[in-house]
C-alpha cells in the first residue's frame, strides 16, 4: 500500500480551499492509496471502522467537493455504478466484463474529433472500453 502523509493532503486540502476535517483527509489517503476506482460503498465500508462516525453522506458531499475542485474525478462506467480516482493524468478505461477489474490505459493527446467537429473547444476526454482482460481469456 501507498504511504500517504496526512499532513500534505491537508496542505492540498486547504490550498483547494476545503476545510481539511478528519473524514475528508481519510478520504482522499483512501482513493490515493487505491488505484480500483472505488465506489461510495467501498469508500464507506473501508472507512467505517476507522471513522465510526462516517455516514455515505458525508462520503458524497466530500466527493461532491473533491469533484468541484479537481482533485477527484468520476467515472459512469456502467449504468448505475458511478466510480471516483484521484486525478493524475489523462487516460482511458478498460472493464473487463469478466473479472469486473478496471485498467488504466494512458493516452497522450488523442484526437478523435472528425474533421467537422474542427475549432470544437474540448473541456473534457472520457474514453471507456469494454471487454475480456487478458487474464480471464
Amino acid at each position: 500500500m501507498i504511504k500517504v502523509d496526512s499532513q500534505r493532503i491537508a496542505e492540498l486540502l486547504i490550498n483547494h480551499e476545503i476545510k481539511p476535517s478528519y473524514p475528508r483527509i481519510q478520504i482522499y489517503k483512501y482513493l490515493y492509496t487505491r488505484k480500483d476506482h472505488p465506489t461510495v460503498d467501498c469508500i464507506y465500508n473501508n472507512l467505517i471502522g476507522e471513522i465510526p462516525t462516517l455516514s455515505k453522506t458525508t462520503v458524497y458531499n466530500t466527493l461532491s467537493l473533491f469533484i468541484d475542485a479537481k482533485l477527484v474525478n468520476s467515472l459512469n462506467l456502467d449504468e448505475n455504478e458511478k466510480r471516483y480516482e484521484i486525478i493524475i493524468h489523462n487516460h482511458s478505461h478498460f472493464k473487463c466484463e469478466k473479472c469486473n477489474k478496471i485498467y488504466d490505459i494512458p493516452y497522450d493527446d488523442i484526437d478523435l474529433l472528425p474533421k467537422e467537429f474542427e475549432g470544437f473547444k474540448i473541456n473534457e476526454k472520457q474514453i471507456f472500453l469494454k471487454g475480456i482482460c487478458k487474464n480471464c481469456q
